[in-house]
């Protein structure tokens, strides 16, 4: 009895142990910084926001009409310039480097994301009156509380995401996950509150995000608010490869 006793004491330590470590290195598991590896440094502007020194890639171009871009949890956003340019060739084109990502300064949390896309919207929007906001994967969770914070002209979610805490959850199952993660990226909690047309743009082959959560976080809009386009033949990371990815953006 004192042999099961004790398995049984080493055991709940263990699983403990495992939870802790879960715990504190969650950001770790959420968040892969990216360095600034294209474009060149005339790309690229430095802005103060919530006393933070961030960098935003970006195409200038007068006029009302701008795009805010917010990345993936291990993009350099950069990259996804020339394409983002290509499609609105008549808008100015901005792209958050997050906390910690392409020279900006501090580090990722939930907390801090949201307050500087809605800081760099503020700041935007004084030059811009009509901003599309695009969330790619991570971002998506991002754009999606700018949207249903600040009046956004358009928002577009590309692999988009119900929860991250929903699929942390099914990734480990014996884990109390939605205890442990101070990170949620629950994104069901803003799509309500958004107004304006959204479009949620997926890969069919998906190998990261669930079709369930997109297709869940489609249902959280409001009726006649959002559609679902579906890329077919592609996956989480090559869906931007497609053709008909820089239509579903601008349609």
């Amino acid at each position: 009895m004192r042999i099961v006793i004790g398995m049984a004491v080493a055991a709940i330590g263990l699983y403990a142990f495992a939870c802790l470590g879960l715990y504190l290195a969650q950001r770790s598991l959420i968040f892969f910084p990216q360095p600034r590896r294209f474009g060149s440094d005339a790309s690229v502007v430095k802005m103060q926001l919530n006393g933070v020194q961030l960098m935003v890639s970006n195409r200038p171009h007068s006029g009302p009409k701008a795009v805010l871009y917010f990345g993936g949890n291990a993009e350099d956003v950069s990259g996804s310039l020339p394409a983002l340019a290509a499609a609105f060739p008549d808008q100015a084109v901005y792209l958050l480097h997050y906390r910690g990502y392409g020279g900006s300064a501090g580090k990722p949390t939930q907390a801090d994301l949201f307050a500087d896309a809605l800081a760099l919207f503020d700041k935007l929007h004084a030059e811009h009156a009509e901003i599309t906001v695009i969330g790619r994967s991570l971002g998506s969770g991002v754009a999606t509380h700018v949207a249903s914070q600040r009046p956004a002209a358009r928002l577009v979610l590309v692999t988009p995401y119900d929860s991250i805490a929903g699929i942390a959850a099914v990734q480990f199952p014996i884990f109390p996950v939605q205890f442990l993660l101070t990170d949620k990226f629950e994104t069901w909690r803003d799509a309500p509150q958004v107004t304006v047309p959204t479009t949620l743009v997926a890969a069919q082959n998906d190998e990261m995000i669930p079709r369930a959560s997109s297709q869940q976080l489609l249902g959280r809009f409001k009726p006649g608010v959002a559609r679902y386009v579906e890329i077919p033949d592609t996956g989480h990371n090559t869906i931007s490869d497609s053709p008909a990815y820089p239509r579903a953006l601008v349609q």
